[in-house]
């Protein structure tokens, strides 16, 4: 859990790659940004609808002009990235609206690769100032990570106003220059939240295809062999676990726990955005999603991963999908740089997973999941 205090002293540790960074005195040197500290302006919230829209429905430019989205078909994408990694994340909408406004004013919303001194990306980080190499944070992903990581450092950063928030994270030598933005952040996020609602809309998480054979083996250990996906235990029910299967004795013990763990939380609600602290009690916000079905899974076996499947996919050492050992996560949807779902291989050709609202946490066939894995990844 993260701690706060009176200032920003450190990036929360989410996870064994995201090590706790000293932040105080880090000046964001934003090469977009102006020493003006104009008020603020009145925006058509209506147009950044319709501009946000059009653009994330492939359609282009559209015809409507809004002040600080003079370039939507790079800009807009962006605003998505950040008001996606912070939701994924669980930051209300104050800090997605604050995370907003502080790349509007550090890179309008652009990811620059270049900045004042060393600063890059959408908030100008630097790399000297420990936000990541150049390279992580020229990824969208994990400089929005960063950025709220820092911000949920800060004391009561939520009866702060945007401003203030923002300037509480960067240390601008312009603290006022954010406010101007706070109207089209505003705008951008309300635009945004529905097309980042999960719902029956979403691409769904593969499930069994129905396998015309029937047959069952018993507990098979061990790693992926080849041919072992999944299709000989025919059709799997949502929720259950298929017989024949016993969780790999040779697994590391670690990998066994986080196997058994996640098990046990076979059909359960799959709740977006949910904890997975409490899968069977009455809270929706206590089951799984699946990226925290992971979290909590390993959890359990004393192995600490991140929250998000945009920081998970980053974590231990990748490994090739022909090469899976129990225990690994596969990835799906989205990029590879940026997947949306994540299951556990748990040997014998099957993967665990939470996946769609609507679904319950239940076991998937290597067969139907491997023709749309991005990456895998071996964190214990």
């Amino acid at each position: 859990m993260k701690k706060t205090a009176g200032a920003v002293v450190g990036l929360a540790t989410a996870g064994p790659l995201l090590l706790a960074i000293p932040l105080l005195g880090i000046t964001a040197g934003s090469a977009a940004a102006s020493c003006s500290t104009s008020g603020t302006q009145a925006v058509d919230t209506a147009a950044v609808a319709a501009e946000v829209k059009t653009i994330l429905d492939g359609g282009g430019t559209g015809t409507i002009t809004v002040a600080g989205l003079e370039n939507p078909a790079d800009q807009v994408p962006n605003a998505k990235t950040i008001q996606a990694t912070g939701l994924a994340m669980g930051v209300p909408a104050r800090g997605q609206i604050v995370a907003l406004a502080t790349a509007l004013q550090e890179s309008g919303l652009r990811n620059l690769t270049y900045g004042d001194r060393d600063s890059l990306g959408l908030f100008q980080q630097r790399p000297s100032q420990g936000w990541g190499t150049a390279t992580e944070i020229l990824d969208p992903v994990h400089a929005s990570t960063k950025f709220y990581e820092a911000l949920q450092q800060v004391s009561g950063w939520q009866s702060l106003s945007v401003a203030q928030a923002a300037q509480a994270v960067q240390k601008s030598g312009f603290p006022d220059a954010y406010a101007k933005w706070e109207p089209l952040a505003t705008a951008l996020q309300k635009a945004l939240e529905p097309l980042l609602a999960p719902t029956g809309g979403a691409t769904p998480t593969p499930t069994p295809s129905g396998a015309t054979t029937s047959t069952v083996r018993g507990g098979i250990g061990g790693g992926c062999a080849p041919g072992e996906d999944g299709t000989d235990f025919g059709v799997i029910p949502p929720g259950s676990v298929p017989a024949g299967y016993t969780i790999p004795a040779d697994a590391p013990a670690a990998v066994q726990t986080a196997i058994r763990w996640a098990l046990g939380q076979l059909g359960t609600d799959y709740q977006w955005g949910g904890s997975c602290t409490d899968a069977h009690g009455p809270d929706p916000m206590g089951r799984c999603d699946c990226s925290s079905l992971m979290q909590q899974s390993y959890e359990a076996a004393g192995v600490t991963l991140s929250r998000t499947t945009y920081t998970q996919v980053k974590e231990g050492k990748p490994v090739s999908v022909d090469a899976l050992q129990p225990g690994d996560l596969v990835f799906t949807e989205g990029t590879a740089a940026a997947p949306e779902h994540v299951g556990m291989y748990i040997g014998s050709g099957l993967i665990v997973n939470a996946p769609h609202t609507g679904a319950v946490v239940d076991i998937n066939t290597l067969a139907d999941w491997k023709p749309q894995i991005l990456a895998a990844r071996r964190v214990a």
